[in-house]
């Protein structure tokens, strides 16, 4: 596998597999999985951003663990559609861990996902620490669930 479509995500996950969302962060990867049958992302843990070969091995260890078989990683985009850096690194990010790992890729548009989980923190009264504590892995959950609703409308078309 490698670097996918919607589509081709559809058709590298099997019945009954499990899909894993990213939120690259410069400090920080947050971490959503989905249920089995691709209809609701959950928020699952941030681990502390390294070195990309000391990154790998945890992130397979989740893979292994819990039934993936496609990752969808936020691709944070400027809000005129163009890629900056951020977005050239979480393609890079994908590019490596492809040539680690035979899995399906897909790069799902994350614009204003942290901003979202920001206010929906902010308007259930969470404090700044509890914000902190969980914003990725839910801004994880964000653009794991926007992939999961276009993989369901990509079902129904």
């Amino acid at each position: 596998m490698a670097i996918v479509d919607l589509a081709g995500l559809k058709a590298a996950v099997p019945s009954g597999a499990r899909l894993l969302g990213f939120d690259l962060g410069e400090k920080t990867i947050g971490l959503a999985l989905s249920d089995t049958l691709l209809t609701v992302a959950t928020p699952l843990t941030t681990l502390k951003r390294g070195k990309f070969s000391a990154d790998a091995p945890a992130i397979e260890k989740l893979i292994d663990t819990h039934g993936v078989s496609g990752l969808v990683i936020g691709l944070p985009l400027n809000m005129n559609g163009t890629e900056g850096p951020s977005a050239q690194s979480a393609r890079a990010f994908g590019r490596n861990f492809a040539a680690r790992r035979d899995i399906a890729i897909y790069f799902c548009d994350e614009r204003l996902s942290t901003a979202a989980v920001t206010r929906t923190l902010l308007d259930a009264d969470a404090s700044r620490k509890r914000r902190d504590e969980v914003v990725d892995k839910m801004a994880a959950a964000y653009i794991l669930q926007g992939a999961l609703d276009q993989l369901r409308n990509l079902r129904t078309a």
